[in-house]
């Protein structure tokens, strides 16, 4: 217990060193004094800045996982479940990268770098997605020849839009309440069910 929760303050304290002043401009040596660790313990768990900043975006993706999750425990349709978990899931993302100031541009600029721990967080989506999904079809309220498929594309949507999402350029000129029937429309013509 004590080894995660040292490992798990570690994050937290490069995470927030990592937003303050960057990654870049943050020390291996800047983060073990903050946590008020020795360096030889801070290299006992992440072997370079690198790992600490992946482990950082890791973090982060749980959290965005588990928010997510809490959606699909709702008492509400698998219609209102779906929309509500492609926002929760693009507010999320775009929270994150605001909340960690100079941490964002490191987000975009190491998009790669980002991928390689998305790799878990994409596959929970992709299960998140399909539970609904599946849901909304044995319901009798959505019609699609492969759930499984349909809700990979669906996720690669959902994560080809982030970075304009989160840039403000999808629907800037639109009140929230268009944007949400642009959504609606898109989402429920895909899954072949007339809105309402």
């Amino acid at each position: 217990m004590a080894v995660s929760k040292t490992k798990a303050k570690l994050v937290d304290v490069a995470r927030q060193l990592f937003a303050k002043m960057g990654v870049e401009n943050t020390t291996m040596n800047d983060i073990a004094v903050a946590s008020r660790k020795g360096r030889r313990t801070l290299y006992t768990y992440f072997k370079s800045k690198e790992d600490i900043y992946l482990a950082v975006a890791e973090s982060e993706l749980d959290i965005l996982s588990e928010t997510m999750s809490r959606v699909l425990k709702r008492d509400i349709s698998p219609e209102e479940k779906i929309l509500q978990l492609i926002y929760t899931r693009l507010d999320a993302v775009k929270e994150v990268v605001y909340r960690n100031g100079t941490l964002r541009a490191n987000f975009f600029r190491d998009i790669w770098l980002v991928e390689k721990v998305r790799k878990k967080f994409d596959s929970k989506e992709i299960q998140l997605l399909h539970q609904v999904l599946k849901e909304g079809q044995e319901a009798g309220l959505f019609h699609m020849d492969d759930v499984t498929m349909t809700s990979e594309i669906m996720h690669y949507c959902l994560k080809g839009i982030e970075v304009p999402y989160i840039r403000g350029r999808i629907g800037a000129d639109l009140d929230m309440e268009t944007r949400k029937e642009y959504v609606a429309n898109i989402v429920f013509g895909a899954l072949r069910k007339t809105k309402k």
